[in-house]
């Protein structure tokens, strides 16, 4: 909570239930900053930006998802028996850093989402990279990535026991890399045939991958500040596991 000054305090600072609102009406709906209604009680636009900036500062959106994950392992509901690991294209229409020309857009600048999600798809982490960064770069930084989840007695839990991932993780230096992690790599080798059965497991990645993209603003990158759209992409993630648990839940509610 902000303290208002005592002399001069000037505007009262708009209520943080309404201004995150706000932000997940831009989170959801992919509008412009500067058009949100203002009927809906969210604070102008340009509110919204700063306290989104001001949090994301904070560290505010990786410590929710790592709480949600947390309930989520209470619940019984995380599976790290197994993760999935993915890469997806987005355009960058406005560019910044951590963007580059995409091999599968034409050259157009693009950045990637890089995903892991335990078992059952729940997302695990996430991190940005320029549109021209090859997946495999990513599967370390992911696994590493991976909070410390608490939420059972005993050690908190971070690395899975096995990663799933395509041809595109094909190298020979990166399983080395993740056995050193303590962590079994299962990738598909490129040059063979298809039907290796890694696929009815790794949908699962995919699925969460369609449901981050659910989120318009996500769909493409319209901010210059690479921050602010990991801030975005972190808050999908933490509102997938939000209703995940919400399911498990609801699951345990139902008479048996």
């Amino acid at each position: 909570m902000v303290e208002r000054r005592y002399r001069h305090p000037g505007r009262k600072r708009h209520p943080d239930r309404q201004v995150f609102q706000g932000i997940l009406f831009v989170l959801h709906t992919g509008i412009a900053w500067e058009h949100p209604p203002q009927e809906l009680g969210f604070g102008s636009g340009m509110t919204c930006w700063r306290r989104l900036a001001e949090w994301t500062e904070a560290g505010v959106w990786p410590r929710l998802h790592e709480a949600l994950l947390a309930k989520l392992r209470s619940a019984d509901a995380l599976d790290f028996s197994r993760a999935a690991v993915d890469g997806s294209h987005i355009r960058a229409l406005k560019g910044g850093s951590k963007t580059g020309r995409s091999p599968v857009d034409r050259g157009r600048t693009g950045s990637k989402h890089h995903l892991i999600t335990d078992a059952t798809g729940i997302p695990l982490a996430v991190t940005l990279t320029g549109g021209n960064r090859n997946d495999v770069t990513q599967l370390i930084p992911l696994l590493q990535a991976v909070p410390h989840v608490r939420g059972q007695r005993g050690r908190p839990r971070h690395c899975p026991d096995v990663v799933l991932g395509d041809r595109g993780y094909d190298h020979d230096k990166y399983r080395r890399l993740v056995r050193a992690l303590g962590v079994k790599p299962l990738i598909a080798r490129r040059g063979t045939e298809h039907g290796s059965g890694l696929g009815t497991q790794r949908w699962v990645v995919e699925r969460a991958f369609a449901h981050l993209h659910w989120f318009r603003r996500l769909r493409i990158r319209w901010e210059i500040r690479d921050d602010i759209h990991e801030a975005f992409l972190t808050l999908g993630c933490a509102l997938i596991c939000w209703r995940r648990l919400s399911q498990a839940a609801r699951a345990l509610a139902l008479p048996q």
